[in-house]
């Protein structure tokens, strides 16, 4: 995905971490990263890991990404959209 100009904000609330976020947003937990890359400011100073579990009250970026265009030739013809069973 790539990411568009857009963007929202989450405000974080005890429990929310990363890959649930990414989960929520994206539908895969695995583009935590894209979250990280747009939020890297919250912890350049002084310099900390980001943590896993994030505290309440911080304030998200949150980028809007362009969908991915699925090549559906290699797709099975149910998983296609316009199904053709020929």
């Amino acid at each position: 995905m790539t990411q568009s100009q857009g963007y929202f904000e989450h405000h974080t609330i005890d429990g929310d971490r990363w890959d649930l976020l990414a989960y929520r947003y994206y539908g895969d937990a695995a583009k935590q990263s894209v979250l990280l890359d747009a939020n890297r400011v919250l912890f350049l100073d002084p310099p900390v890991v980001p943590p896993l579990l994030l505290p309440a009250g911080l304030t998200l970026i949150v980028p809007v990404l362009d969908p991915e265009v699925v090549d559906e030739a290699g797709l099975p013809p149910w998983k296609r959209q316009e199904q053709s069973y020929d």
